[in-house]
C-alpha cells in the first residue's frame, strides 16, 4: 500500500460519491444475505459502497478526536521546560557498545 502524502478523510466525499451509486435496498456487506449475491448484483456493490461511506466516517471522526486530544494536551501545561530537559538529556547520551 502506498501512504498518501496527506491521510484526511473526507466523509462528505466519498457520501456525494457513495449517494449517486445505491440502488435502494442492500444488505450489510459481508452477511450470509450479502454473500449469496451474484457478483454481479449491483445490491452487492451497493453494500461496499455503504460500508465504505460508513468506514470514511468513522475515520474522520478518529480523526477529528485524535486533533482534539492533542489540542487538550497542548493547552495542558506549558512543555518548554519539557521539551529543554529532553534535549539537554539526548545532549548526553552516549550509544550502548555491542559485547
Amino acid at each position: 500500500m502506498t501512504i498518501p502524502e496527506n491521510q484526511q478523510v473526507s466523509w462528505w466525499s466519498v457520501h456525494e460519491y457513495v449517494a449517486a451509486r445505491l440502488t435502494d435496498d442492500w444488505p450489510m456487506v459481508g452477511t450470509p444475505a450479502w454473500c449469496g449475491l451474484a457478483e454481479n448484483d449491483p445490491r452487492k456493490l451497493a453494500a461496499i459502497l455503504d460500508a465504505a461511506q460508513h468506514w470514511a466516517l468513522r475515520m474522520e471522526t478518529c480523526q477529528e478526536a485524535y486533533v482534539d486530544a492533542a489540542r487538550e494536551i497542548r493547552a495542558s501545561q506549558d512543555w518548554t521546560p519539557v521539551i529543554q530537559s529532553v534535549y539537554n538529556r539526548a545532549r548526553y547520551y552516549i550509544p550502548r557498545r555491542a559485547s
